[in-house]
């Protein structure tokens, strides 16, 4: 096994639409970071989030998601309460070969504001948009942004291909198009 430098990255996203829309490493001020690094790529939230409604919620439960309504939120910012976290999409979409696992994690800028992103690997095969967890573990609300980095993959070679990739199991999460819930 071995991380993917960043020309790997920028090659398989031109030949194959690995990443698409493909960004080049962008810093610019004010903003925070996304496209390629040394071994991975900073994806970037889309201006579409989910937004858990807990009126008379007692319990989260990922096998019974269908129970908890969600308010759709769309623009440059999104407001996340105190304790609390919103469902985002990447606004890129991913091809990932059958040779290779992503790991995926939140950025440090965010960290260090309390959020949190969690992501689950994208398995080799699986092709979508990302759904992101954003939690707010701060005491007050925090507020995140639309076209801007929310975290970094980076991907992985396998030395010898896996028996069944998430696309030959027919993985309930491939090909996703917009912020998926937990579905069992």
């Amino acid at each position: 096994m071995g991380v993917l430098p960043d020309r790997w990255i920028r090659e398989m996203s031109q030949r194959h639409q690995m990443i698409t829309p493909f960004a080049n490493f962008r810093r610019r001020k004010g903003r925070i970071s996304s496209g390629t690094s040394s071994y991975g790529y900073d994806f970037r939230l889309s201006d579409e989030y989910r937004i858990p409604q807990f009126d008379e919620l007692k319990c989260m439960d990922p096998k019974k998601m269908d129970r908890i309504r969600f308010r759709d939120h769309k623009g440059a910012s999104c407001i996340i309460p105190a304790n609390a976290f919103v469902l985002a999409r990447s606004l890129e979409y991913f091809r990932i070969p059958k040779d290779v696992l992503v790991i995926c994690q939140g950025k440090s800028t965010y960290a260090r504001s309390g959020i949190m992103v969690n992501v689950t690997p994208l398995e080799p095969e699986w092709e979508g948009f990302i759904t992101i967890a954003i939690l707010n573990g701060g005491p007050c609300p925090a507020k995140i942004y639309s076209g801007e980095g929310i975290g970094q993959a980076i991907f992985v070679r396998a030395e010898s291909l896996c028996d069944i990739s998430y696309q030959d199991r027919k993985g309930k999460y491939q090909a996703q198009k917009g912020i998926t819930l937990a579905g069992v």
